[in-house]
């Protein structure tokens, strides 16, 4: 396994998840939930910093490695899904949003994967459509984390306006994927 400063911080972001989490399960008197939203959203929105700067790093520096594309992702679909757990069960994320988009990621893991295994990675490669489906997770997300009025901004009602941005790209992005990849699945179930 390498280690570099790159995946240095993509073990950051794994570390912060049980932190995003966790804080929810302070008791009260520690911590109360005004200040449990704001230090869930700080500690989210730092992870999701770790997330573009190890890509910008390991690029700049050209310390990219088999582990590093492994690992970062896992990191990012291990952080969502977390976050959105916790928001279902705070009420305020509708379980059905959070199960599309959980849904979609393990779909979309699973395919990237076989895609791989047969040597053909580049069909299922990122699209601009996965990274403003990914823009939307992670700007709705520390809005319903925070779930306060901050400047005159209703966050939370601007974080579920974003989800369901995300809810939609999430689907158009798995059927863009699935569609990429059909040729050969058809292919491959062909043979088997």
């Amino acid at each position: 396994m390498p280690f570099n400063i790159p995946i240095l911080l993509t073990w950051l972001r794994v570390a912060l998840i049980p932190l995003v989490v966790g804080v929810f399960y302070l008791p009260t008197h520690w911590l109360p939930l005004a200040d449990r939203n704001l230090a869930a959203t700080l500690v989210f929105i730092v992870a999701a910093v770790t997330d573009w700067f190890d890509g910008f790093l390991a690029r700049r520096w050209n310390q990219t490695s088999a582990f590093g594309a492994f690992l970062d992702p896992v990191a990012d679909k291990l952080m969502v899904a977390g976050a959105l757990l916790v928001l279902v069960q705070l009420d305020r994320v509708n379980a059905i949003i959070a199960f599309i988009i959980i849904g979609r990621e393990i779909t979309i893991s699973a395919l990237r994967e076989w895609m791989a295994q047969i040597g053909a990675t580049k069909s299922v490669a990122v699209s601009s459509l996965g990274k403003i489906k990914t823009a939307a997770q992670m700007t709705a997300i520390p809005m319903l984390l925070f779930h306060d009025v901050i400047l005159g901004i209703d966050t939370h009602y601007w974080g579920e306006y974003f989800l369901w941005v995300a809810g939609v790209l999430t689907v158009w992005s798995m059927f863009y994927y699935l569609r990429r990849a059909w040729p050969l699945i058809k292919e491959k179930a062909g043979n088997l």
